[in-house]
């Protein structure tokens, strides 16, 4: 009986999703896990370095490696490979087709990557005063050291995610939101046991080790799919081309993202010690709601939107669309109130330990805050974005990239000098709320109405839950200040834990009171895999 269990729970590894909310809350469940690991990564990092010249050389080096990978995979697979490769399977008999489109497509990749590996490595020298123009010495020295072994990450993780790219086309959602999980266990044991050992390099390459782990996995969830590696390239052939055709645009726009985190690292260099590493402390730390809920929908819902506009089903495109923007609002609002009240908290609990002192906390708190005004907006430019790409478009989102980057980069000169750190961190949401904006209107005009009246309704009730949810949370920290120890981690930790549930149980309560679709579909939702995971119990039963 338990190897029976063993096999069926094995199996669901590569279980096709069947709902976009389904899939969204299996995507968001697996990326919470690999956010909570990326979290003790950053508070592994606080411990050992603080927000010091180490850690403003690791985040530094990374750069040059990621705009790389950004490059010539993320906007192939978001724009290109995806819907490509999804039109493939629902047109063709058989997966033959689809199966060589994806050697061409992750041969040519990983023969460009490698070369421009290479080629960057030899570079690097010249390329970190760029990076980094305020750094001198020790840090310039470490950024250097630090790149040129990084530079075998954009390498593994292109492999990893045009195998990537086969499950999300497949809408085998479970491995591809894992991987990210092995990859920053990698980066920890570089950290812990790799540093000791071989000196301070170790922290890179335990970035490789990870980005080696990160394309295992995939390749395994790939291979179980029925991938077989062939060596295939074929530069005429015309999915490929098209792919080509249509990551050019959406490249240039990543080109401009890039260069928008070029320049932030580039003025924040020019910063107080430390400040390079305030400003990635405090941008992975948002990141962590935007990546669980606005990446997760938009991850979901790709393959269906795709699906849509391949048979040209306008109403179901934009059913879609509006469904899936009503449940992201649903959830990162109160994820935004908890982020801007209890920044201070939630900084010092994930990063307050060993090195990283209260003049650190209080910084990527402040930086924090401003990032969190900008939540919904970033975890909504991905669906957007996404409903672009499936329409074959590009070239609308890099144009609307072009402009809201541009607004950034200004405000990020203009706030530096007055705020420091939380400048960049607030022209980073001006940006990000700008981008938004534009993309909603434009896509809009293009694909017709998106239900407003529901979502304007949706958005009155949510008011109302958020408006009384911040006011309980911010009227139990005082109270709660005073019964627990403050100066330590655990009382640190009660007062948010507790200040920040009830905001959240509050906010539940009232949009159960006012029937919000989305919690319904939530409880919903959660309650029948509750009775699939039982029912399964039930059937198979466990050796006592």
């Amino acid at each position: 009986m338990k190897f029976e269990l063993k096999v069926i729970m094995f199996s669901r590894l590569n279980t096709v999703s069947k709902s976009i909310t389904g899939a969204a809350y299996l995507i968001a469940s697996a990326t919470l896990l690999s956010r909570v690991v990326g979290l003790i990564r950053d508070r592994t990092f606080a411990h050992y370095y603080t927000a010091g010249p180490v850690m403003d050389a690791y985040f530094a080096a990374f750069k040059i490696p990621d705009l790389v990978y950004n490059l010539l995979i993320i906007g192939a697979l978001s724009a290109g490979f995806i819907p490509t490769f999804t039109k493939l399977l629902m047109t063709k008999d058989d997966k033959a087709d689809a199966w060589k489109l994806a050697n061409n497509v992750l041969n040519i990749a990983a023969i460009s990557l490698f070369v421009i590996a290479i080629i960057g490595i030899i570079l690097t020298p010249w390329l970190a005063p760029i990076i980094a123009p305020g750094f001198e010495g020790e840090r310039r020295d470490l950024v250097i050291a630090f790149t040129r072994i990084m530079f075998a990450s954009p390498l593994l993780m292109g492999i990893s995610m045009v195998l990537g790219g086969i499950l999300q086309s497949l809408r085998q959602f479970l491995l591809y939101s894992i991987a990210p999980i092995f990859y920053n266990l990698g980066i920890i044991f570089g950290v812990v046991i790799l540093v000791p050992a071989f000196g301070i390099t170790g922290i890179a390459w335990g970035v490789v080790l990870g980005a080696l782990l990160h394309s295992a996995l995939q390749f395994y969830g790939a291979y179980a799919s029925g991938y077989r590696w062939k060596w295939i390239i074929n530069l005429r052939n015309p999915e490929t081309r098209l792919i080509g055709k249509l990551m050019a645009p959406r490249t240039l726009g990543i080109a401009v993202t890039q260069l928008n985190t070029v320049v932030v690292t580039i003025l924040a260099s020019l910063l107080p010690i430390g400040s390079v590493a305030v400003y990635n402390y405090a941008n992975n730390l948002q990141g962590v709601p935007v990546g669980i809920i606005g990446i997760s929908f938009a991850l979901a819902v790709f393959p269906v939107l795709s699906a849509a506009a391949g048979k040209n089903d306008k109403i179901d495109f934009i059913k879609n669309i509006s469904a899936t923007l009503r449940q992201v609002l649903f959830l990162i609002i109160p994820s935004s109130i908890v982020v801007i009240l209890l920044r201070a908290q939630i900084v010092r609990v994930v990063l307050g330990t060993g090195q990283f002192d209260w003049t650190a906390t209080i910084h990527t708190a402040d930086a924090l805050a401003l990032f969190g005004l900008s939540l919904f907006a970033q975890s909504l430019i991905p669906l957007f974005a996404r409903a672009f790409y499936a329409l074959s478009n590009t070239k609308t989102p890099f144009v609307i990239g072009v402009i809201a980057e541009l607004i950034s980069i200004i405000a990020a000169l203009l706030l530096m000098k007055p705020y420091g750190v939380a400048g960049l961190a607030l022209a980073s949401s001006i940006g990000a709320i700008i981008n938004f904006a534009l993309l909603a209107i434009t896509l809009r005009q293009l694909a017709g109405p998106m239900e407003e009246q529901k979502l304007l309704t949706l958005l009155y009730k949510l008011s109302v839950a958020a408006i009384v949810m911040a006011l309980v949370t911010q009227f139990l920290k005082t109270p709660l200040a005073k019964i627990v120890d403050m100066e330590r981690f655990w009382g640190i930790l009660s007062q948010g834990l507790i200040s920040g549930t009830m905001g959240l149980l509050v906010y539940g309560v009232i949009c159960w009171l006012l029937k919000v679709e989305e919690i319904l579909l939530l409880h919903a939702s959660l309650k029948k895999r509750w009775m699939k995971i039982w029912n399964v119990q039930e059937s198979i039963g466990y050796d006592k």
